[in-house]
């Protein structure tokens, strides 16, 4: 029975990992000036480490990092990361099906599922003699060393080598700007967009640049929610178009 269960494992490994090679550059790189970042502003090297390892949340993990130099609010804390990851109940919902059935498995695929891994395990069509949940597993284990493999090796070298991590900081901005750019190019419906900029201009403009996050992600979300059934009509008639 353990023999089965090794190869059973050995095989969905042999799956999973040729699909995660595209995402360990990317985790790698992105860990890595996590990393360097945490060490410019002072933290130390398990830091970057542990909070990639318990937190696992990407783009929150440099928004924590504003956080923890900031006053002590953990109201603020719970809505912000609230805010940033909600696309993930989405997500959830969207795989309660795949995880039927995953025993004690499927606990570790909720908490590790980021968009990446999500997008794997959603679409991958897999032999008959690979099992999906050892897949999904080790999809999600493999993202995950990634990322704290990244953010644990940019903590040490900040260590190690002395660099100048004057504007370090912009890349999460030049991260977000990359993002938007990509999605504008990707999806002909442009009015979702062009609302969350002028939500969060208006926003800003209201209650200025150190409180203005949360009220433009709930006002985002709230005027999207009311628009939806309109924006779905427009998405459908452009998809028709082309």
């Amino acid at each position: 029975m353990k023999a089965n269960q090794y190869h059973r494992w050995l095989r969905a490994f042999k799956s999973a990992w040729p699909r995660t090679i595209p995402i360990c550059a990317a985790f790698f790189a992105i860990g890595l000036s996590y990393g360097f970042l945490m060490h410019s502003l002072g933290f130390a090297w398990y830091y970057p480490a542990a909070m990639s390892f318990f937190i696992y949340a990407g783009a929150m993990e440099f928004v924590t990092i504003n956080l923890l130099l900031s006053p002590f609010n953990p109201l603020h804390a719970f809505l912000l990361a609230l805010m940033v990851n909600a696309r993930h109940v989405f997500y959830g919902i969207s795989m309660l099906d795949k995880f039927k059935g995953m025993g004690l498995k499927k606990f570790y695929l909720i908490f590790g599922m980021c968009d990446e891994t999500f997008s794997i395990n959603c679409s991958a069509k897999l032999p008959e003699d690979i099992d999906r949940g050892c897949f999904m597993t080790w999809v999600t284990l493999l993202n995950q060393m990634y990322w704290v493999g990244g953010a644990l090796a940019g903590a040490l070298f900040g260590n190690l080598i002395n660099i100048n991590a004057k504007g370090i900081d912009f890349m999460m901005t030049a991260l977000f700007t990359a993002i938007v750019l990509e999605q504008w190019d990707s999806i002909p419906e442009h009015r979702p967009a062009l609302l969350g900029f002028s939500l969060s201009a208006l926003c800003l403009l209201l209650c200025g640049p150190q409180n203005f996050v949360l009220p433009a992600m709930g006002a985002i979300l709230g005027v999207l929610l009311l628009l939806r059934p309109r924006l779905q009509i427009a998405q459908a008639v452009s998809t028709c178009k082309e």
